[in-house]
Protein backbone atom coordinates (compact mmCIF):
# COMPACT_ATOMS: atom_id res chain seq x y z
CA UNK A 1 0.00 0.00 0.00
CA UNK A 2 1.14 3.26 -1.04
CA UNK A 3 1.52 5.73 1.98
CA UNK A 4 0.58 9.78 1.09
CA UNK A 5 2.66 12.29 3.15
CA UNK A 6 2.77 15.69 1.55
CA UNK A 7 1.59 15.03 -1.89
CA UNK A 8 -1.04 15.12 -3.74
CA UNK A 9 -3.12 12.36 -4.89
CA UNK A 10 -3.89 11.80 -8.49
CA UNK A 11 -2.74 12.92 -11.94
CA UNK A 12 -1.43 11.11 -14.93
CA UNK A 13 1.01 9.09 -14.23
CA UNK A 14 1.77 9.82 -10.54
CA UNK A 15 1.29 7.39 -7.68
CA UNK A 16 4.03 4.72 -7.90
CA UNK A 17 4.00 1.10 -6.65
CA UNK A 18 0.75 -0.60 -5.42
CA UNK A 19 0.76 -4.14 -3.16
CA UNK A 20 1.30 -6.65 -5.81
CA UNK A 21 -0.97 -9.28 -3.80
CA UNK A 22 -3.49 -10.45 -6.09
CA UNK A 23 -2.44 -8.19 -8.38
CA UNK A 24 -1.38 -10.82 -11.11
CA UNK A 25 -4.80 -12.45 -11.50
CA UNK A 26 -6.67 -9.09 -11.70
CA UNK A 27 -4.38 -8.38 -14.36
CA UNK A 28 -5.42 -11.75 -16.21
CA UNK A 29 -9.09 -10.81 -16.25
CA UNK A 30 -7.91 -7.21 -18.05
CA UNK A 31 -9.27 -7.95 -21.86
CA UNK A 32 -12.35 -9.48 -20.05
CA UNK A 33 -13.38 -6.43 -17.98
CA UNK A 34 -17.16 -6.07 -18.54
CA UNK A 35 -16.92 -7.75 -21.50
CA UNK A 36 -16.65 -11.96 -20.99
CA UNK A 37 -19.68 -14.10 -20.32
CA UNK A 38 -19.79 -17.13 -18.55
CA UNK A 39 -22.26 -19.71 -18.63
CA UNK A 40 -23.40 -21.50 -15.41
CA UNK A 41 -24.62 -25.01 -15.21
CA UNK A 42 -28.31 -23.80 -16.48
CA UNK A 43 -26.92 -22.93 -20.03
CA UNK A 44 -27.69 -19.26 -19.59
CA UNK A 45 -25.28 -16.94 -20.13
CA UNK A 46 -24.51 -14.13 -17.96
CA UNK A 47 -21.18 -11.15 -17.59
CA UNK A 48 -18.45 -12.13 -15.63
CA UNK A 49 -18.09 -9.83 -12.21
CA UNK A 50 -15.81 -6.85 -12.66
CA UNK A 51 -12.55 -7.40 -10.75
CA UNK A 52 -11.53 -5.54 -7.33
CA UNK A 53 -10.32 -2.24 -8.33
CA UNK A 54 -8.30 -1.66 -5.29
CA UNK A 55 -7.26 -5.27 -3.94
CA UNK A 56 -4.45 -4.29 -1.86
CA UNK A 57 -6.33 -1.84 0.39
CA UNK A 58 -7.89 -2.89 3.61
CA UNK A 59 -9.82 -6.06 3.93
CA UNK A 60 -13.47 -6.25 4.92
CA UNK A 61 -13.98 -9.36 7.22
CA UNK A 62 -15.27 -12.33 5.48
CA UNK A 63 -19.00 -13.25 5.39
CA UNK A 64 -20.80 -16.01 3.30
CA UNK A 65 -22.71 -14.65 0.78
CA UNK A 66 -26.53 -14.78 1.55
CA UNK A 67 -29.42 -15.26 -0.84
CA UNK A 68 -31.14 -12.39 -1.99
CA UNK A 69 -32.64 -10.06 -4.48
CA UNK A 70 -30.20 -8.62 -7.42
CA UNK A 71 -29.89 -4.90 -7.41
CA UNK A 72 -29.97 -2.77 -10.25
CA UNK A 73 -27.87 0.07 -9.69
CA UNK A 74 -27.20 3.38 -11.72
CA UNK A 75 -25.16 6.10 -11.57
CA UNK A 76 -25.22 9.80 -12.48
CA UNK A 77 -22.10 12.35 -11.95
CA UNK A 78 -21.50 16.06 -12.44
CA UNK A 79 -17.93 17.97 -12.03
CA UNK A 80 -18.49 21.62 -11.43
CA UNK A 81 -16.53 24.36 -10.75
CA UNK A 82 -15.92 24.50 -6.62
CA UNK A 83 -15.12 28.48 -7.05
CA UNK A 84 -11.61 28.54 -5.13
CA UNK A 85 -9.19 28.07 -7.87
CA UNK A 86 -8.93 28.06 -11.79
CA UNK A 87 -8.86 24.06 -11.56
CA UNK A 88 -10.27 23.32 -8.65
CA UNK A 89 -13.56 21.12 -8.83
CA UNK A 90 -16.47 19.00 -7.25
CA UNK A 91 -16.76 15.92 -8.05
CA UNK A 92 -20.55 14.41 -7.31
CA UNK A 93 -21.84 10.76 -7.17
CA UNK A 94 -25.58 9.79 -7.28
CA UNK A 95 -26.21 6.46 -7.08
CA UNK A 96 -30.33 4.82 -7.45
CA UNK A 97 -30.23 1.47 -6.35
CA UNK A 98 -33.41 -1.28 -6.81
CA UNK A 99 -34.07 -4.83 -6.44
CA UNK A 100 -34.74 -6.55 -9.46
CA UNK A 101 -37.84 -8.13 -7.73
CA UNK A 102 -39.41 -5.53 -6.26
CA UNK A 103 -38.95 -4.33 -2.87
CA UNK A 104 -35.82 -3.75 -0.67
CA UNK A 105 -32.75 -3.87 -2.33
CA UNK A 106 -29.63 -6.05 -1.06
CA UNK A 107 -27.54 -4.73 1.39
CA UNK A 108 -24.02 -3.39 0.59
CA UNK A 109 -20.70 -4.72 2.26
CA UNK A 110 -17.91 -2.09 -0.16
CA UNK A 111 -18.07 0.54 -2.25
CA UNK A 112 -15.32 1.79 -4.67
CA UNK A 113 -15.36 5.47 -5.96
CA UNK A 114 -13.95 5.41 -9.00
CA UNK A 115 -11.98 9.02 -10.19
CA UNK A 116 -11.19 9.55 -13.68
CA UNK A 117 -7.16 9.93 -14.45
CA UNK A 118 -7.24 13.50 -15.00
CA UNK A 119 -8.50 14.50 -11.31
CA UNK A 120 -6.53 14.48 -8.64
CA UNK A 121 -6.33 15.56 -4.90
CA UNK A 122 -5.08 17.06 -2.13
CA UNK A 123 -6.28 15.97 1.15
CA UNK A 124 -2.01 16.94 2.70
CA UNK A 125 -3.23 20.58 2.48
CA UNK A 126 -6.49 20.14 4.47
CA UNK A 127 -6.82 19.29 8.17
CA UNK A 128 -7.48 16.18 9.67
CA UNK A 129 -10.79 14.66 11.98
CA UNK A 130 -10.48 11.56 13.71
CA UNK A 131 -12.91 9.17 14.36
CA UNK A 132 -12.43 9.16 17.68
CA UNK A 133 -13.59 12.62 17.88
CA UNK A 134 -16.53 12.40 15.65
CA UNK A 135 -17.98 8.89 18.16
CA UNK A 136 -17.17 11.11 21.37
CA UNK A 137 -18.37 14.70 20.61
CA UNK A 138 -20.00 14.64 16.99
CA UNK A 139 -19.38 15.85 13.83
CA UNK A 140 -19.62 19.69 15.10
CA UNK A 141 -16.24 18.95 16.99
CA UNK A 142 -14.16 18.34 13.54
CA UNK A 143 -11.47 20.97 12.22
CA UNK A 144 -12.65 23.96 10.20
CA UNK A 145 -11.25 22.77 6.65
CA UNK A 146 -11.48 19.23 7.47
CA UNK A 147 -15.12 18.78 5.67
CA UNK A 148 -14.46 17.76 1.83
CA UNK A 149 -17.68 16.21 0.79
CA UNK A 150 -21.10 16.10 1.92
CA UNK A 151 -24.52 14.35 0.34
CA UNK A 152 -27.76 12.41 1.43
CA UNK A 153 -28.27 9.15 1.94
CA UNK A 154 -32.20 8.42 1.08
CA UNK A 155 -33.70 5.11 3.12
CA UNK A 156 -35.64 2.71 1.60
CA UNK A 157 -38.95 2.94 1.35
CA UNK A 158 -38.77 6.68 2.42
CA UNK A 159 -36.68 8.90 4.41
CA UNK A 160 -33.70 10.84 4.07
CA UNK A 161 -30.08 11.31 6.30
CA UNK A 162 -27.57 13.90 5.90
CA UNK A 163 -24.20 12.98 5.02
CA UNK A 164 -20.77 14.07 5.74
CA UNK A 165 -17.14 13.00 4.98
CA UNK A 166 -14.39 14.61 6.85
CA UNK A 167 -10.76 14.31 5.69
CA UNK A 168 -8.93 11.74 8.01
CA UNK A 169 -5.31 10.31 7.93
CA UNK A 170 -5.46 6.66 9.97
CA UNK A 171 -2.57 5.32 12.46
CA UNK A 172 -0.88 2.94 9.72
CA UNK A 173 -0.23 6.28 8.01
CA UNK A 174 -2.83 6.16 5.05
CA UNK A 175 -4.41 9.21 3.98
CA UNK A 176 -8.30 9.18 3.59
CA UNK A 177 -11.82 10.22 4.38
CA UNK A 178 -14.71 9.18 7.28
CA UNK A 179 -18.38 9.59 5.71
CA UNK A 180 -20.59 10.05 8.75
CA UNK A 181 -24.57 9.90 8.98
CA UNK A 182 -25.44 10.94 12.33
CA UNK A 183 -28.79 9.96 11.76
CA UNK A 184 -27.99 6.27 11.93
CA UNK A 185 -24.33 6.98 14.50
CA UNK A 186 -22.65 5.58 11.49
CA UNK A 187 -19.00 6.49 10.20
CA UNK A 188 -17.56 4.43 7.26
CA UNK A 189 -13.89 4.37 6.98
CA UNK A 190 -12.65 5.05 3.10
CA UNK A 191 -9.07 4.68 2.29
CA UNK A 192 -7.02 6.99 -1.09
CA UNK A 193 -6.03 3.71 -3.48
CA UNK A 194 -4.43 3.64 -7.01
CA UNK A 195 -6.61 1.15 -9.09
CA UNK A 196 -5.51 -1.92 -10.53
CA UNK A 197 -3.93 -1.85 -14.06
CA UNK A 198 -7.41 -2.85 -15.94
CA UNK A 199 -9.02 0.25 -14.27
CA UNK A 200 -6.45 2.84 -15.04
CA UNK A 201 -6.92 1.04 -18.61
CA UNK A 202 -10.18 2.36 -19.36
CA UNK A 203 -9.12 5.84 -17.80
CA UNK A 204 -9.55 5.58 -14.02
CA UNK A 205 -6.62 6.20 -11.74
CA UNK A 206 -7.63 6.68 -7.72
CA UNK A 207 -10.39 5.49 -6.01
CA UNK A 208 -11.68 6.12 -2.43
CA UNK A 209 -12.33 2.43 -1.21
CA UNK A 210 -14.94 2.02 1.78
CA UNK A 211 -16.10 -0.74 3.46
CA UNK A 212 -19.26 -1.27 5.16
CA UNK A 213 -18.15 -3.30 8.15
CA UNK A 214 -20.80 -6.61 9.57
CA UNK A 215 -22.86 -5.47 12.07
CA UNK A 216 -25.41 -7.24 14.45
CA UNK A 217 -28.03 -7.24 11.92
CA UNK A 218 -27.91 -10.83 9.59
CA UNK A 219 -26.90 -9.85 6.42
CA UNK A 220 -30.32 -11.47 4.78
CA UNK A 221 -31.76 -8.62 7.11
CA UNK A 222 -29.73 -5.56 6.04
CA UNK A 223 -31.26 -3.32 3.41
CA UNK A 224 -29.47 -1.00 1.10
CA UNK A 225 -30.41 2.35 0.17
CA UNK A 226 -32.53 3.36 -2.43
CA UNK A 227 -30.53 6.46 -3.43
CA UNK A 228 -26.95 7.50 -1.77
CA UNK A 229 -25.57 11.02 -3.27
CA UNK A 230 -22.53 12.43 -2.16
CA UNK A 231 -20.53 15.41 -3.34
CA UNK A 232 -16.45 15.50 -2.81
CA UNK A 233 -14.78 18.92 -3.18
CA UNK A 234 -13.61 21.86 -0.96
CA UNK A 235 -11.52 24.84 -0.51
CA UNK A 236 -9.49 26.34 1.76
CA UNK A 237 -8.11 29.93 2.41
CA UNK A 238 -4.00 30.11 3.25
CA UNK A 239 -3.98 34.13 3.41
CA UNK A 240 -4.18 35.67 0.30
CA UNK A 241 -3.78 31.67 -1.55
CA UNK A 242 -6.73 29.46 -1.85
CA UNK A 243 -6.14 25.38 -2.30
CA UNK A 244 -8.97 22.91 -3.70
CA UNK A 245 -9.48 19.70 -2.39
CA UNK A 246 -10.04 18.34 -5.73
CA UNK A 247 -9.32 19.48 -8.66
CA UNK A 248 -9.30 18.92 -12.91
CA UNK A 249 -6.78 18.70 -15.85
CA UNK A 250 -9.77 18.36 -17.97
CA UNK A 251 -11.26 21.62 -20.11
CA UNK A 252 -14.25 22.59 -20.07
CA UNK A 253 -16.53 20.53 -21.83
CA UNK A 254 -14.52 17.89 -21.59
CA UNK A 255 -15.82 14.20 -20.38
CA UNK A 256 -14.77 12.97 -17.32
CA UNK A 257 -15.05 9.37 -16.03
CA UNK A 258 -16.74 8.08 -13.19
CA UNK A 259 -17.49 4.55 -11.71
CA UNK A 260 -18.92 3.28 -8.19
CA UNK A 261 -17.69 -0.44 -8.49
CA UNK A 262 -20.49 -2.25 -5.58
CA UNK A 263 -20.38 -5.01 -3.33
CA UNK A 264 -23.66 -6.70 -1.75
CA UNK A 265 -23.86 -9.24 1.11
CA UNK A 266 -25.22 -11.31 -1.81
CA UNK A 267 -22.13 -11.92 -3.53
CA UNK A 268 -23.30 -9.93 -6.30
CA UNK A 269 -20.76 -7.67 -8.07
CA UNK A 270 -22.28 -4.47 -9.51
CA UNK A 271 -20.27 -1.65 -11.07
CA UNK A 272 -22.28 1.37 -12.94
CA UNK A 273 -20.25 3.91 -14.73
CA UNK A 274 -20.84 7.33 -16.71
CA UNK A 275 -19.37 10.33 -17.67
CA UNK A 276 -19.92 13.79 -16.54
CA UNK A 277 -19.11 17.00 -18.62
CA UNK A 278 -16.34 19.54 -16.48
CA UNK A 279 -17.95 22.55 -16.13
CA UNK A 280 -17.19 25.71 -16.18
CA UNK A 281 -15.33 28.51 -18.30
Amino acid sequence: MREFTGEAIGGAGRGGGRNGVRLGAVAAVAAALLLTAVTPAGGVARQAAPPDPTPGGPQRPYEPDVPGPRNIDSLSAAVTPDGGTARGVRVAFDRVSRAETGGAPAGARRFVFLFDASLRFRPESFPLCARSLIEEKGVTACPDGSLVGRGTAHAYPEGSSEVFAFNTRYANGLRGALVVIPATDTVLELTWERVTRPYRERGYLWALDEILPPSSIPPAERVGTRRFELEWGATLRFGNRTVSFAESSASPGERVRIGLWSAFVTGQVALPRTTAVRQGR
